[in-house]
């Protein structure tokens, strides 16, 4: 679909590269470890992980294509869908990372209980989504509009005219929203499926610019846009 240009796409889309480094930040050097990338797509930001780790890069996609394209990349891309069970054995992997992936997911406790199950247990899990009570969502809710991330269709983006990607389409049903999350209720979850929570923080805030959403979230740390939570085995 065609991308709009307006300034709160662009900062949408500064945004996603602001929770992205944090992720990046957050991961230290595990040379020659192994990494699964749990929605890889096309791989282009599961090399990134893998640079920074220095560790094999594996993957999961559901989309064949995507997937076609990260094995391009040098990612060892399975196709396989992350609400069954993973194609991988228990401990095998010292990184396991999974970025703007468990609220499109029908299953979330089969999806932390098999990150949990081929996590190592010296590994460390890398786990970001939408943070549900970011103040776009509640102001949005406010004037009576869907929040950006809460989708009621797998087809189109429809409910909120502020939403920059309002009334485009949805490519394929597998990218539209399931499941959303305050930070309390990931950690809870995650914590529930033996992971233990080492940091849980927010990132950007939308629709603030970069530099002023580093700000803002070292002064309000619960309603940035993005959690991003560093997880170990419990």
């Amino acid at each position: 679909m065609d991308e709009p240009q307006s300034y709160l796409f662009r900062v949408f889309r500064a945004s996603e590269r602001l929770n992205r480094e944090e992720i990046l930040g957050l991961l230290e050097r595990r040379p020659g470890g192994a990494l699964l990338d749990c929605g890889c797509g096309d791989g282009a930001f599961t090399a990134e992980l893998a640079a920074r780790s220095e560790a094999r890069p594996h993957g999961i996609e559901a989309v064949p294509a995507r997937a076609r394209a990260a094995i391009a990349r040098g990612v060892r891309a399975a196709v396989a869908d992350l609400n069954a069970p993973f194609p991988f054995a228990a401990a095998s992997f010292h990184v396991v990372h999974a970025n703007q992936v468990i609220e499109h997911l029908r299953s979330t406790d089969h999806f932390l209980r098999e990150v949990r199950r081929v996590l190592r247990p010296d590994g460390v899990a890398l786990l970001s989504t939408n943070n549900l009570a970011s103040w776009h969502n509640v102001v949005s809710l406010a004037l009576g509009f869907q929040p950006p991330p809460a989708h009621v269709s797998s087809e189109v983006l429809v409910g909120n005219p502020l939403d920059p990607l309002h009334g485009q389409t949805i490519d394929h049903p597998e990218d539209s929203h399931l499941r959303l999350f305050s930070g309390r209720a990931l950690a809870e979850l995650c914590r529930h499926h033996g992971l233990r929570v080492e940091t849980l923080k927010t990132v950007a805030y939308y629709p603030l610019p970069p530099r002023l959403a580093r700000w803002a979230t070292r002064l309000d740390r619960r309603h940035g846009a993005f959690l991003v939570a560093r997880l170990a085995a419990a």
